[in-house]
């Protein structure tokens, strides 16, 4: 088995230090974690802040059951980091995080909202699942992120926050950007929102699957 690199946790690094210097998460909310090959996976540690991340807070750790293998504890959420990466294996890249108006519409009582307000949205992350509140780092939550995201590469989390996926970490820091847009524009715009068409919808989403 392959050591880990300097270069990948070099890296893993980097990537936490763009997400938050990004706004996607404030202090210890969020966690990052990635594949990188023999059924290993680097985590975030427990509490760590991701905007000020260490190779000394990186967790390598089995995707198979996620047990640590260099005795550095990871986040609460490994039940689910490592979940998703057995269930998803055309993925390589999971982050939690809690950008602000995201993080407020999953905390809002309403209707599944339609999350199709510019084409971004449709084309880089397609439907949006809807997970309901569990206690954070619990099994229950665990499971139902797995199953949302199964099918899914973005889901919002009740009260709690956002999980996308994708092959690498640009893709996964856009998604979570264009979410966040995306999230702010249906704030702001009240009864005035106009959601793209089913047509339109349609139509990127099989450029997509195109690609």
């Amino acid at each position: 088995m392959k050591p880990i690199s300097r270069k990948q946790h070099d890296e893993f690094v980097a990537a936490c230090h763009e997400a938050a210097d990004r706004g996607l998460m404030r202090c210890s909310s969020g966690n990052l974690s990635w594949r990188v090959g023999d059924g290993r996976m680097l985590v975030t540690r427990t509490r760590s802040w991701l905007g000020r991340l260490t190779a000394g807070d990186i967790a390598v750790c089995a995707i198979e059951d996620g047990a640590s293998l260099n005795g550095v504890k990871p986040t609460v959420e490994i039940g689910f980091h490592a979940g998703i990466l057995r269930a998803r294996p055309d993925v390589n890249v999971v982050l939690h995080y809690q950008s602000p108006c995201a993080t407020a519409l999953a905390c809002q009582r309403r209707k599944r909202t339609n999350y199709f307000v510019t084409p971004e949205i449709p084309f880089y992350i397609g439907p949006v699942a809807e997970v309901g509140y569990y206690p954070p780092g619990s099994r229950e939550l665990a499971d139902a992120v797995i199953g949302a995201m199964v099918g899914h590469d973005l889901a919002v989390m009740a009260n709690h926050g956002q999980i996308t996926v994708a092959q690498d970490f640009d893709h996964v820091i856009q998604n979570a950007e264009f979410f966040e847009l995306a999230s702010q524009i249906i704030l702001s715009s009240g009864r005035t929102l106009n959601p793209l068409s089913a047509k339109a919808v349609r139509l990127l989403r099989a450029q997509r699957a195109g690609v």
